[in-house]
């Protein structure tokens, strides 16, 4: 469903669909022309079933960064299996949440905030009344959606961050769960439930009750979906705990939730191992999760192991985009949707931060000759290696290659696997370091194997030595050759790039040549 058009009633029995009205939710265009590189500052808002949360997007149009997160657990849905309504003092935190994001918004620029509302307001009997109420009180529009427009928006989110991707996507709120299909950038088939934690609980018949309502309502959403055995997308915070919780039974190092990567081993692994805990504060503790959230992760729990069990993905990814970036794709042109939002994040990064802004572009041509043989997804990594191969100059020079490493590795960055990660982060570490053993990163980098490691060691050197020429942004530094079988690594200098090419540069070129295994060969221009 595009911005504007009317949308499907909810799947609930209460009548519900008359609080459903023209989704218009932005009341302005976020982005004018396809050719946009930075996005206008745009806030929004998901009043869910168990928390509120306002997030402010900025920086590279198809790559958007947070500028602002804030999450409150408020509860809304808690209890509504017995009442039907709104928990009250949910009620209560989530208007005094939606006033302090109102007033943030002012402050930020965002323009008005756009705010949409999922399972609990649209199931409540006292929705429409928090539908007023809040547009009394704050001034804001709370648009309420229906199950399989969160179902859509949410797999767009997806999107954002994979363009591309396939697989079934799973969100999972406190109220209800939804399933979406997506297949070369465009969302299928889309289903809503009531597998919601909150409602779970609540449920009567206790954990033989939930299983079998689980079972039977996921039989009817595979009926609807069909067969899905590609991969998993798992979108919403109950998956995320349950992630953290993972990573912290495994020992994995690299604590980025966004495309962190499990198989249905794994899950079953860890499900079991929270079986383990009577009582789950420890667990909490040293896996980072708050209260809130693990309160709801044994019922989250018994609806994953049954998800696993039924569509039986090939692997599984967490997803931190959900609705709110949905929601922002939703508006891109396709010509934007199609650009990759690694390359975009990084080229933003490079105009806002770098000293010489476009010289990464120039030191990507000068390297591209080391890498003749590389697969497009590794010519992607080198180019941004070098857009930011020079973001982080303004820190102390003792700290540049660790802050490298940790911008690469933790950034807010879509399009990105955890072993991309690390390689990006290696490669930039050694920009500005010749070793990284014995180091903080000595866990991290053992994510890819050596030869992998050694790649990202000849890009770091090679990026190292080509920053020694510097010169305009479309000047000509020279050229490389490298002959493989012959061990040579060639440096043809240009008139202008002779001066530069100091003792300092000639230690890199003799240390790039080191690491190719290779002899280095200056060829000077003639007189």
């Amino acid at each position: 469903m595009a911005a504007g058009k009317n949308m499907s009633a909810p799947e609930t029995a209460d009548g519900s669909a008359k609080r459903i009205a023209t989704f218009s939710p932005f009341g302005r265009a976020l982005f004018n022309k396809a050719s946009a590189r930075a996005l206008r500052r745009v806030g929004v808002v998901d009043v869910g079933s168990n928390s509120v949360r306002m997030v402010v997007f900025d920086g590279a149009a198809r790559s958007p960064a947070y500028f602002f997160n804030e999450k409150i657990m408020c509860g809304l849905g808690a209890g509504m299996s017995e009442t039907g309504r709104l928990n009250p003092e949910g009620r209560v935190r989530a208007l005094n949440a939606l006033r302090r994001f109102a007033q943030l918004a002012i402050a930020m620029e965002t323009g008005p905030l756009t705010c949409v509302a999922t399972a609990a307001v649209r199931e409540a009997a006292d929705g429409d009344d928090f539908q007023r109420e809040v547009e009394a009180e704050t001034g804001l529009k709370l648009w309420i959606i229906d199950g399989r427009e969160e179902a859509r928006l949410s797999a767009q989110g997806v999107l954002l961050g994979w363009p591309g991707a396939y697989g079934l996507v799973c969100d999972i709120g406190g109220s209800s769960m939804e399933l979406a299909e997506i297949n070369g950038g465009v969302v299928g088939r889309r289903v809503s439930s009531q597998l919601g934690p909150l409602k779970l609980r609540d449920m009567p018949g206790g954990k033989k009750g939930r299983s079998a309502y689980i079972a039977e309502t996921l039989a009817a959403m595979t009926s609807d979906l069909g067969e899905q055995r590609n991969r998993l997308f798992l979108v919403g915070g109950s998956w995320r705990a349950i992630a953290r919780i993972d990573m912290e039974r495994r020992g994995y190092p690299l604590h980025v939730l966004h495309e962190y990567r499990m198989r249905a081993s794994s899950i079953r692994d860890t499900l079991a191992h929270i079986q383990t805990y009577e009582d789950l504060e420890s667990l909490r503790q040293r896996a980072g999760v708050s209260s809130a959230r693990m309160a709801l992760v044994p019922q989250a729990a018994e609806v994953l192991r049954e998800v696993v069990r039924t569509f039986k993905p090939h692997d599984i990814a967490i997803s931190s985009y959900g609705i709110r970036e949905g929601m922002l794709y939703e508006q891109m042109p396709q010509k934007l949707r199609d650009r990759d939002p690694l390359i975009e994040a990084c080229r933003f990064t490079e105009s806002k931060d770098a000293r010489v802004p476009g010289f990464g572009k120039a030191l990507y041509q000068f390297i591209m000759p080391l890498f003749r043989t590389a697969r497009p997804e590794r010519v992607r990594l080198i180019k941004a290696a070098c857009l930011l191969h020079d973001v982080n100059w303004r820190a102390h020079p003792d700290y540049r290659a660790d802050i490298c490493f940790d911008t690469a590795t933790r950034a807010n960055l879509g399009g990105l696997k955890h072993s991309e990660r690390v390689f990006l982060g290696l490669a930039l570490l050694h920009r500005y370091s010749n070793s990284a053993r014995q180091t903080r990163f000595d866990q991290v980098a053992k994510l890819i194997d050596e030869p992998l490691r050694r790649d990202a060691e000849i890009l770091g050197k090679a990026m190292r030595f080509g920053a020694m020429l510097w010169l305009q942004r479309d000047a000509e530094p020279g050229v490389l050759h490298f002959y493989p079988k012959k061990k040579i690594l060639e440096l043809t200098l240009t008139r202008e790039a002779v001066a530069l090419y100091g003792e300092v540069a000639q230690a890199r070129f003799a240390s790039l040549a080191s690491s190719l295994d290779a002899a280095p060969k200056v060829t000077l221009p003639a007189v």
